[in-house]
């Protein structure tokens, strides 16, 4: 039989996406103590202020010229799902709502028509470091929804389910279904506009959580989706026999069971898939 494998791909800060996804980024900052006004208590001298993605030490302070992240902005024409995995982000909108999120939870904003909202990441922690990973997602809207109002949903963390599955070894393997279902289990609901909300869509978003010498069958879909899997963190891992290794990216066939076997420590695994719009695309800025 055929690899599931299509293709193989490295990962860097801006992962590769197919239809509908636009984009995903993947944000992994070791931010120091704050120093009291959610700040860094670390000099910023030597760092390209408002345009700060070059990592220094371990973290990156993106457009913040104060606070690390993404200023006011807008976005139109399609959607970001931000799925906070450690740390916070303080959002604020042009629709008048601001809050703070993180640890879990996942924000998913259709910009419809148009919204400029910011991100920021404020360093709370003064007496210890202020970690944060997450993902950005950008999930395109098909024609006929791109001017739909804007609507903004959270996910919080004790409301996202999360499917535990023993192997035959008993180790327990985690997976958070954030869009989609998985055994029966779905997802929270997704704004009502979303591509996901469409029935056919077959849109997941899931993370794996992969225990030392654990495996897990992703499942079969069914045919003509785009299924990518993101190794992210770990070591090395077997998929159906194939040997891979952290940071890189897997374009499987959609139709095809997959086993994934975790060959060093804890390995963590993104899955997005979706069938496609099929639509051209203009981007313009982070206008679509």
């Amino acid at each position: 039989m055929s690899s599931a494998i299509l293709k193989r791909l490295p990962l860097e800060m801006f992962w590769p996406t197919f239809d509908p996804f636009l984009f995903c980024a993947f944000h992994n900052d070791k931010y120091p103590k704050g120093d009291g006004n959610m700040e860094s208590a670390e000099s910023l001298v030597g760092r390209a202020l408002g345009q700060d993605f070059a990592g220094i030490d371990g973290w990156r302070m993106y457009h913040g010229k104060k606070v690390p992240g993404f200023p006011a902005h807008p976005h139109r024409g399609f959607e970001t799902v931000t799925v906070v995995n450690k740390g916070l982000v303080d959002h604020a909108d042009s629709m008048g709502a601001a809050g703070r999120y993180g640890e879990g939870d996942t924000q998913w904003m259709t910009a419809g028509a148009g919204v400029q909202h910011s991100e920021m990441f404020p360093l709370l922690n003064e007496d210890s470091d202020n970690p944060i990973e997450l993902f950005q997602i950008w999930l395109n809207l098909p024609s006929k929804s791109k001017m739909v109002p804007p609507h903004f949903t959270m996910m919080w963390h004790e409301d996202t389910p999360v499917v535990k599955e023993l192997d035959a070894q008993g180790n327990q393997v985690s997976i958070k279904i954030v869009a989609g279902t998985l055994n029966d289990v779905k997802a929270a609901p997704c704004p009502p506009n979303s591509w996901a909300a469409e029935s056919d869509s077959h849109v997941a978003i899931w993370i794996i959580d992969l225990p030392e010498n654990s495996e897990w069958d992703l499942p079969a879909a069914v045919s003509g989706l785009n299924r990518s899997l993101y190794f992210f963190e770990g070591e090395e891992a077997e998929l159906d026999g194939e040997k891979g290794h952290v940071d890189e990216a897997f374009v499987l066939k959609s139709d095809r069971k997959v086993t994934l076997k975790n060959l060093g420590k804890t390995a963590r695994f993104l899955v997005l898939q979706s069938r496609p719009i099929g639509e051209p695309v203009e981007q313009h800025g982070p206008l679509l």
